[in-house]
């Protein structure tokens, strides 16, 4: 049987510059979702924390990771991201560093999430923010939300559900 490569080879920085290996979130469930601050879409970041308030004291956590790459609607940079997600959605989830998710200059993270060549899974490319990436417990890419998919909507309970009900090492 083929091993499927997961997500913890990765490194991300975090808003105030310090880089984090994605190995932190072993045997964990993960929303990955790309997010901008002035996006028509930006009210989902409410909606993420109440799905993380939803699931907490589960093994669930959603990271978000800001991009300016679709209609240049992430002008924030850094802690300024961070502060505009808490003080006015609330969000406690992690929000990391602003990346390029697409083309030549896109995160090497956001280059295996949307490639099924190199996540052995399914390819998806985000065409617009807030697009999101369900990894199971072992850090595999389990599927993917389009960006008007909701994040309280059944479809994504009913997935994470499911993941977080499997064996980390089934």
């Amino acid at each position: 049987m083929d091993k499927k490569e997961t997500i913890y080879r990765f490194k991300v920085r975090r808003t105030d510059g310090k880089e984090v290996p994605l190995s932190l979130y072993k045997d964990k469930v993960l929303l990955i979702v790309n997010t901008a601050s002035q996006c028509g879409f930006t009210p989902q970041l409410k909606e993420l924390q109440e799905l993380r308030d939803h699931f907490g004291g589960m093994d669930f956590e959603i990271l978000g990771f800001p991009t300016n790459d679709f209609g240049r609607q992430e002008p924030l940079d850094g802690n300024a991201i961070q502060s505009f997600c808490e003080v006015n959605f609330g969000v406690k989830f992690p929000v990391f560093d602003k990346i390029m998710i697409r083309g030549a200059q896109a995160h090497p993270l956001y280059e295996f999430l949307a490639n099924k060549k190199l996540n052995g899974v399914l390819t998806s490319t985000p065409r617009w923010n807030f697009h999101k990436y369900l990894i199971n417990k072992r850090g595999e890419v389990s599927d993917y939300f389009f960006p008007f998919t909701k994040p309280g909507s059944s479809k994504i309970k009913k997935r994470i559900q499911k993941l977080l009900a499997e064996d980390k090492n089934t």
